[in-house]
């Protein structure tokens, strides 16, 4: 049987953990996988372009597990009362093949995107941080400033959207945390100023330079979340050229991330090194620092492995039987004739 994980029961999950202490238990389940890193049989993402968004397969694995997350992303959704990205992924044995868990991912992948935010702050941002700038207001940004405010402590945050009602959204949903200011600003060039941590979380499939070098100060770190496909940027090329950037794993990242505008020989650093100890991260108090986040299958394996280890323990989700019953493993036809269908659905009680 596997165990099915809906998105009620994942919206359960998290109000019984609470959302805050859920994304650092993501954080640092992701971080042990990444210290890992040369375990893992990786790959860049399978994805199937459109003009209006993207379709990925995003696969990995090691010895014991592999999973893999199908995810979309579509700009215009929200026009048509869509979620502009969705997904689910499943965690299968790799002695088998079998799949031990299928789950919703769409609210997951929220949570481990700004997770693994906050992984790379950790290991990269200046420790006095107290001020982020936060640029693009859609279905990301609760979750990253409540990462960066729970965990880092991050005590004021300016907020800015093209569209006003996302930023009303924001403010709306975070005010129910009296300990976080929230500041709006006009523009990207007011949000920034005196910012210590800048998110950019943009959702456009377009060539943008959110940030130009123009608002950068010295000792920033630069979170740059929403330059995740071919052709999608967010950071102006000499914003990068001035920095010290980090990548999830870089054949992935050359194409779809910021640095795609930028040659080949372009030097990065692994985030993976510096979070082992083989590489350095901030090498000053001034220097410039740069998460060039594309978001990378592992950190869909290690939500799922989490997912699964708290849906055991608290009894949540259903096992379905996803995969035939063998009571003979040679005969797979016998599943065609009637009555070989009943009902496979075990609630965990």
């Amino acid at each position: 049987m596997t165990r099915f994980v809906d998105v009620p029961t994942m919206s359960r999950l998290v109000q019984d953990i609470g959302v805050i202490p859920f994304i650092g238990e993501l954080a640092d389940t992701i971080r042990d996988d990444f210290v890992r890193w040369p375990e893992f049989d990786k790959s860049a993402r399978v994805a199937n372009h459109s003009d209006i968004g993207v379709i990925e397969l995003m696969p990995v694995s090691n010895t014991r597990r592999y999973a893999f997350k199908y995810v979309n992303g579509h700009p215009g959704n929200t026009r048509r009362g869509l979620y502009t990205v969705m997904a689910f992924g499943v965690l299968a044995e790799v002695d088998t093949g079998y799949p031990v868990l299928l789950s919703e991912l769409t609210l997951a992948t929220a949570l481990r995107t700004c997770a693994t935010s906050l992984m790379a702050a950790r290991a990269l941002a200046r420790p006095d941080a107290r001020r982020m700038a936060l640029i693009g207001n859609g279905a990301q940004s609760e979750f990253q400033a409540l990462a960066f405010h729970g965990h880092l402590g991050i005590e004021e945050i300016a907020v800015h959207d093209r569209d006003p009602r996302a930023t009303d959204k924001l403010v709306r949903n975070l005010s129910v945390y009296p300990s976080l200011k929230v500041i709006r600003c006009a523009s990207t060039a007011e949000a920034v100023r005196g910012a210590d941590i800048v998110t950019t979380v943009t959702a456009d499939k377009t060539c943008a330079a959110i940030l130009t070098p123009d608002m950068i100060a010295p000792g920033m770190h630069i979170n740059a979340v929403g330059g995740d496909c071919p052709g999608k940027t967010e950071l102006h090329a000499e914003v990068l050229r001035g920095a010290r950037v980090f990548v999830e794993y870089e054949p992935q990242t050359r194409v779809e991330g910021d640095i795609q505008q930028l040659p080949a020989d372009f030097p990065v650093v692994d985030l993976w090194r510096v979070l082992a100890g083989t590489a350095a991260g901030r090498q000053s108090a001034e220097q410039v620092t740069v998460f060039d986040s594309v978001g990378f299958a592992l950190e869909d394996y290690s939500t799922l492995r989490c997912v699964l280890a708290q849906a055991e323990r608290r009894r949540l989700g259903v096992d379905v039987e996803l995969v035939p019953r063998a009571d003979d493993p040679k005969d797979l036809f016998r599943h065609t004739r009637p009555g070989a269908s009943r009902c496979a659905v075990r609630r965990v009680a």
